[in-house]
């Protein structure tokens, strides 16, 4: 009884700790350590099975790792084609009829009665100093997802079939656990993403951009924007209808990635309508430049459309401190209407064109931050405007 007790605590446990992950390694992590701990393992790992590859891929080791083992690698796979129950069993004979059940092995060999044996994990528990595992297989929305592998270390009691068994309803309990991050996790895509171009919208850029200018603030990190309006879209959408606008904004959001790409870690999105930026940390303002004029140079290349008005602000460059995110925007805008009104077939700098600062140091017309500088008149844009 007190056995079962403890092992329903540790059920417990586990559901309680991947509910609360906030993030897909969070969860992976809590899973590992928590069937580490259901069964008194002294290693757990959690993989996944990419069909469209052939392979396992680990997500995570947990426990007493042993040397090479990283916790989250970022290129630990497996052929399945070395462990033939993930094909065979975990598929064939649970389609026909069986069940996804654990299997034991040891570094002595196949146990019993067992059906899942693999050369190659034996292999592995000698060189790693464990003397058993259990593998349970994740199943997830009636397929074969992936597996848990619990081992432990040479020298501790075998895995029996009571711990096999218990060992796949912690399976169970991971796959609703991995169930509930894949469904948070699309909410939060679908809450950052702008469901027409696949890029990031606007929360996700307001977000970043704070983030960005703490560490501006911390470590002086280059925080640099562009923004970007995509000319001629509305004639495109009068002429040849929305369908064909979308079809332009979705190749310039692929143009925008594309130079996006130039600047590491870089954030392309579109802030909506016709509006998109690039959110760049740590490339030098020059790099931030370079990377836009090749956006000016592919987007006048589209098709359709009119090319883009494109302006760039950057720490990098003198234009005085940034202490909000809006000042940056505030910046970035000013140099994009500059380059709008003067159609300028390439980038308008902050802080390399003397306007800019002053336009975006006037007063607004309109209580309405972003659009300011677009709802003012052209011949405006060669001097400030004044409060009406």
């Amino acid at each position: 009884m007190m056995a079962e007790d403890r092992r329903l605590r540790a059920v417990v446990a586990l559901a309680q700790a991947m509910a609360c992950a906030r993030t897909p390694r969070e969860s992976w992590r809590a899973a590992a350590l928590g069937a580490c701990d259901a069964l008194s393992g002294s290693f757990a790992a959690l993989s996944v099975w990419e069909r469209e590859l052939g392979r396992l891929k680990v997500l995570v080791n947990a426990g007493e790792r042993a040397a090479g083992e990283e916790e989250f690698p970022e290129s630990e796979t497996y052929p399945v084609n070395r462990f033939p129950e993930i094909t065979e069993f975990l598929h064939e004979q649970w389609a026909g009829g069986g069940e996804p059940d654990a299997w034991v092995e040891t570094v002595d060999g196949p146990v019993a009665g067992e059906i899942g044996y693999s050369h190659q994990r034996v292999a592995a528990l000698r060189r790693r100093g464990r003397g058993c595992c259990v593998v349970a297989p994740i199943v997830l929305h009636g397929r074969a997802w992936g597996e848990l592998y619990v081992a432990r270390a040479a020298g501790r009691p075998v895995f029996d079939r009571d711990d096999a068994d218990f060992a796949t309803v912690i399976a169970s309990v991971v796959a609703a656990g991995i169930a509930q991050t894949e469904r948070l996790e699309e909410v939060r895509t679908l809450a950052f993403t702008d469901p027409l171009t696949g890029l990031a919208n606007r929360r996700a850029v307001d977000i970043r951009l704070d983030e960005a200018l703490e560490r501006h603030r911390v470590d002086g990190s280059v925080v640099s924007l562009v923004v970007c309006d995509l000319n001629g879209l509305k004639q495109v959408n009068d002429t040849h209808g929305h369908a064909v606008g979308d079809r332009l904004l979705e190749r310039f959001g692929s143009v925008l990635s594309l130079c996006g790409a130039m600047l590491p870690g870089a954030l392309a999105a579109r802030l909506g309508g016709d509006e998109f930026c690039l959110l760049s940390v740590g490339p030098t303002a020059d790099e931030v430049v370079h990377a836009a004029d090749e956006l000016c140079v592919r987007a006048g290349e589209l098709e359709m459309g009119e090319g883009v008005a494109c302006g760039v602000a950057s720490t990098g460059d003198p234009i005085g401190q940034v202490r909000s995110a809006r000042r940056l925007f505030r910046l970035a805008d000013a140099a994009q209407y500059r380059a709008k009104a003067a159609r300028s077939p390439k980038p308008v700098v902050a802080g390399r064109d003397g306007t800019v600062l002053r336009l975006a140091d006037s007063p607004p017309r309109s209580k309405h931050e972003r659009r300011t500088f677009r709802a003012a008149r052209p011949e405006d844009a060669q001097e400030p405007w004044s409060e009406p």
